[in-house]
């Protein structure tokens, strides 16, 4: 993990939320619940590595391939 990427992104999530958090205060608790559950799964995605994660079509390939031998005849 490159741990430099890891702290600026959680810093930046921290000013996010401390920016926002009085806009907040007069609003209700579902508003609330959604701005942290944005900015947590905001959070969450930065962290994963997505560009090296294989696609759907690589599930599909796994899951099809013991099926191959049927359709190719």
């Amino acid at each position: 993990m490159r741990w430099e990427f890891f702290w600026t992104v959680t810093i930046a999530a921290a000013l996010i939320a401390r920016y926002e958090w009085p806009k907040l205060k007069q609003k209700p608790k579902k508003d609330k619940a959604v701005f942290v559950s944005l900015l947590l799964a905001g959070w969450l995605l930065s962290m994963l590595d997505l560009p090296h994660t294989p696609g759907p079509s690589t599930f599909l390939k796994i899951i099809f391939k013991p099926l191959r031998g049927l359709v190719e005849q």
